[in-house]
């Protein structure tokens, strides 16, 4: 609980574009699809040297753009972009009850079969055609999207940062879910990577992000699970007097 309490502090909503999901919304859905993506100019991006002077001294005459540039390829070899689209909905799904409807969502392989999710790398990252999913039976779309995320730096640490949202839409309907996040770790105390660090191990990026849309994904679950009504008293027959 202590771990999952300090995941959700590190997340905030950002914007008024939030939508949350009744109950009775969701139970009108019989078969969601879960889907994950990335923007194509989503990142990783390294704001470090450029932002922050602290390092300069130790630059060894690198311009701050380059040595971003540098970082930043280093960022890409620790995490793939897919890896980053899909993990959301991997969590979130996994936090999700084993009750209808997530009892009942397609497979996520025949999902991203159809999508071509699996080329995010390759291809444009666009915004898929979810009219290809109706033949699978799906009836809803849940979408998690990743606008923005990398490293910033701040008076000398570092931390993750990273926005996006996820939302949930009927297929040939309305939208019945909207939810936006943005979370940013290079502000003291979740400040604590070294840039040059990151560098020789870039994994440590990788596992911090992955805490941070952990965090998200969690919360997530809790706002596709709304609270179920109450079950109404049922009336008692009047007994028969003899």
């Amino acid at each position: 609980m202590q771990r999952f309490a300090m995941l959700l502090g590190c997340v905030s909503v950002v914007g008024c574009a939030h939508l949350s999901l009744s109950r009775s919304e969701l139970d009108r859905v019989k078969r969601p699809a879960f889907i994950g993506r990335i923007e194509e100019e989503a990142g990783p991006k390294s704001l470090v040297y450029r932002q922050d002077r602290t390092y300069a001294s130790k630059l060894n005459r690198v311009e701050p753009k380059e040595a971003d540039r540098r970082l930043q390829v280093k960022l890409a070899q620790a995490v793939s972009r897919f890896e980053v689209a899909d993990r959301l909905r991997a969590v979130v799904l996994s936090r999700l009850p084993k009750e209808p409807p997530w009892s009942n969502v397609v497979d996520p392989v025949q999902v991203a079969n159809v999508l071509e999710s699996y080329l995010v790398q390759e291809v444009p990252a666009n915004p898929p055609d979810y009219e290809l999913l109706k033949p699978l039976g799906a009836d809803a779309v849940v979408e998690f999207v990743i606008e923005e995320f990398g490293l910033r730096c701040e008076s000398g640490r570092c931390g993750v940062f990273v926005t996006g949202y996820g939302r949930m839409f009927s297929l040939g309907g309305s939208e019945i879910w909207r939810s936006h996040f943005s979370v940013d770790r290079s502000h003291p105390p979740d400040a604590f990577l070294d840039p040059f660090a990151v560098a020789q191990e870039p994994d440590a990026f990788r596992r911090q992000l992955a805490a941070v849309l952990d965090g998200v994904g969690e919360r997530f679950a809790q706002e596709l699970n709304p609270p179920k009504a109450p079950a109404s008293k049922q009336i008692q027959p009047l007994g028969i007097e003899r």
